[in-house]
C-alpha cells in the first residue's frame, strides 16, 4: 500500500444530528455504519467522518481544545469560477457561514471560504493551473 495517501478525515462535531443534516444538504452521500456518535461521508478513496466531540475526548483520552479548528482548511477544486459560484451558494443555502466570496485571487485563481456549523473551515476554489480527471478530480499534474 501507498503510504503517500489518505484513507479516512475525522471532524469534531458539538451535535451529530445537525453537522450530519448539513453535509447532506450539500449533496454529500452517507456511508454506512455510523450511529447517534459518528457519521461517515464517502468521497472517492477515502470517508469524512464526522465524530461528536464527547466521543471523540473519550476516545482519546484527553480532553480537546475549545477552539481547535482553523488550524486547518478543507478544500473543494472546480473547473471554472462559475462553478465555484454555484458551490458556494448552494453550501450557503445548506446552512454554511459565511467567511469570504469567492473572488479572485492574487495567484491568479478564484477562491471562496465558508465554515461549517462547528466552524471547520472550508475553502472552493478554481485553480487554473490545475487539471482534473474525467471524473472531476485533480491529477496532481499542473
Amino acid at each position: 500500500m501507498t503510504p503517500q495517501r489518505v484513507t479516512m478525515i475525522t471532524l469534531s462535531v458539538q451535535n451529530i444530528s445537525a453537522s450530519r443534516d448539513f453535509y447532506l444538504k450539500l449533496g454529500w452521500q452517507e456511508a454506512e455504519g455510523g450511529n447517534e456518535n459518528i457519521a461517515f461521508f464517502k468521497l472517492r478513496g477515502l470517508l469524512l467522518s464526522l465524530y461528536s466531540r464527547d466521543a471523540l475526548t473519550s476516545d482519546i483520552g484527553m480532553p480537546i481544545a475549545p477552539r481547535t479548528t482553523g488550524s486547518i482548511t478543507l478544500a473543494t477544486n472546480y473547473d471554472s469560477p462559475a462553478a465555484v459560484d454555484a458551490a458556494f451558494d448552494a453550501a450557503m443555502e445548506a446552512g454554511a457561514i459565511e467567511v469570504g466570496k469567492p473572488a479572485g485571487t492574487d495567484w491568479g485563481g478564484y477562491s471562496g471560504m465558508f465554515a461549517d456549523p462547528d466552524g471547520h473551515l472550508w475553502e472552493y476554489a478554481h485553480n487554473p493551473f490545475w487539471t482534473f480527471d474525467a471524473d472531476g478530480y485533480l491529477t496532481g499534474d499542473a
